[in-house]
């Protein structure tokens, strides 16, 4: 029975570790994942007068009158909002199903809901009803809303800490490649005709399929597998698998103080149990970490992004374009946000968390005060202020795709404990979509009242955020939860309470030590395991 071979790194030399296998986990939850997200938003653009036309003929073979144009309009935007309805629904079932299920098994199960729907739009012009419409938009935002959650939550917990903003934040790059490949799928000369509508919005269920067929074949989350499961040969298996064959000693240290964390905090030698959402909210010591996350998130949803992608027709129509090629321009706004998304996930390890995040609300502050100025004077008939709108509605997109979309969904992974995450991304996902549920439905109003001036209330969320993260949000890039934990407690003036075994207290070879000797033991009790630890 041979002992795991320990390979002792000095502090100069580069650790060269293959992690193919944690990239194809990415595009492999990704893909079924938040990319649904963004493509089920996408998607229900092209074929509004198609399906709109759809309800009134149903209604009419139904009852044999037609619907006044009040009628219709209220339906199709009840068709729209269901889907925000599925999504607040999802977030709060996406922790529990977490906790229960695991990472893995909830991003597969998750797919059920999206091929019933599928199934119910495939079916629903045979059947002449547009209430089946309704139900298939409810369930796909159960899924895009589970996602959303889940995740996230499985790629923070599978990366290693110089990886894990990345890998983390490539939620977001797949929402934005959904947000464009679903404007590109939805052109009239692919599926956004009248004859093939119905098969736009069933064509979410390819990307499911795909996701059935190769995250099977990927591990679960190391840290769900180690501290809520407490199945140690599984979470080396899989550590293993996500390192390249090599486990870094290291990081099973983190993972050892973390289980050591959360055992504490629950009962002594008992393993982590997932809090329930009102015990998150009762905890005292929590209470900035959930500041962050509540303020973060309310913000990425009220800052006025998705209202952009809402008046840009307007702003193309004023600068000339021919109604007929709006559909082709408005692929430039995809395309931005994916280009935004990509550039930011190789940025987001080099320039930190909180730099995007303050950094991209700030660049939108004032592209939010250039914006209405160009409005105003475009109303003014001033020459020229089309194309600075549309120069700034751009600018204001790469803005958003650059800190705020992805360094969001990355917050929670980082700042909340095995214990209190699932809970913490309930509270992520619930604010995200009643926050967009709250844009939908007021926008309209905002812009009859306040006409030019409709991006000002965006103007005061922006700053008010970047004020908000800049003076609390500590930088967690390349920390352990120990350690962001501890600076959440100086910027609180604290000092920790909690019986947490740091570094100075044993010594860092101690710890390496009683983390070879955890490897060696996980080893020995299962011969098959077959790999290298690095310190």
């Amino acid at each position: 029975m041979a002992d795991a071979e320990i390979n002792h790194c000095g502090a100069g030399e580069t650790r060269k570790t293959s992690h193919g296998t944690l990239a194809l986990t990415v595009c492999a939850a990704a893909i079924g994942g938040t990319l649904q997200y963004g493509y089920n938003i996408s998607i229900i653009n092209a074929p509004t007068l198609h399906i709109s036309r759809f309800i009134n003929d149903s209604y009419v073979d139904r009852w044999g009158t037609g619907l006044e144009t009040t009628q219709v309009t209220l339906l199709w935007t009840v068709i729209v909002s269901a889907f925000t309805l599925g999504g607040l629904l999802g977030s709060l079932m996406g922790g529990p199903l977490a906790v229960r299920f695991g990472r893995k098994i909830t991003l597969l199960l998750n797919n059920s809901f999206l091929f019933v729907g599928a199934l119910l739009v495939l079916t629903c012009r045979v059947a002449k009803s547009f209430e089946m419409l309704i139900i298939a938009r409810i369930l796909v935002g159960i899924n895009s809303g589970i996602s959303m959650s889940v995740q996230p939550m499985y790629f923070g917990e599978s990366a290693p800490k110089h990886l894990r903003g990345a890998v983390t934040f490539s939620s977001a790059v797949f929402t934005a490649f959904g947000i464009f490949l679903g404007q590109v799928v939805g052109l009239t000369v692919l599926l956004g005709s009248e004859p093939l509508w119905h098969y736009l919005l069933a064509s979410n269920a390819l990307p499911g399929l795909i996701q059935l067929c190769t995250l099977p074949w990927f591990p679960e989350s190391p840290r769900y597998l180690l501290i809520d499961r407490e199945d140690r040969e599984a979470c080396m298996r899989a550590l293993a698998r996500f390192r390249g064959g090599e486990v870094p000693a290291t990081e099973v240290e983190e993972l050892l103080q973390e289980q050591q964390l959360n055992s504490t905090a629950s009962n002594p030698g008992s393993s982590a149990s997932a809090i329930t959402l009102w015990s998150l909210f009762k905890n005292p010591d929590l209470r900035h970490q959930l500041r962050t996350v509540i303020a973060a998130s309310s913000a990425m949803m009220l800052c006025g992004n998705d209202a952009i992608y809402f008046y840009a027709s307007y702003i193309f129509m004023a600068a000339g374009i021919p109604a007929e090629e709006i559909q082709y321009v408005t692929l430039g706004t995809g395309a931005c946000e994916l280009t935004a998304a990509i550039v930011c996930n190789l940025l987001i390890e080099r320039l930190g968390r909180r730099f995007l995040l303050v950094g991209g609300y700030s660049l939108m502050s004032c592209l939010t005060v250039v914006f209405t100025v160009a409005l105003t004077l475009q109303r003014r008939g001033v020459p020229g202020m089309p194309y600075l709108s549309i120069a700034c509605m751009f600018a204001y997109i790469l803005s958003f795709g650059l800190g705020p979309a992805g360094v969001t969904g990355v917050l929670p992974a980082e700042i909340f404990d095995q214990a209190t995450r699932p809970a913490a991304y309930v509270v992520y996902g619930l604010l995200i979509w009643f926050s967009l549920f709250l844009v939908g439905m007021l926008f309209p109003f905002i812009i009859q009242g306040f006409g030019n001036f409709c991006f000002l209330p965006f103007l005061v969320v922006c700053l008010t955020s970047a004020i908000f993260q800049g003076l609390t949000l500590p930088e967690t890039k390349g920390k352990t939860l120990v350690e962001i934990t501890a600076e959440y407690d100086r910027k609180k003036g604290l000092k920790k309470k909690k019986p947490v075994i740091q570094r100075d207290e044993l010594g860092e070879d101690q710890h390496l030590r009683k983390a070879s000797n955890f490897i060696n033991s996980v080893h020995n009790s299962d011969p098959q395991l077959d790999m290298k630890t690095e310190v």
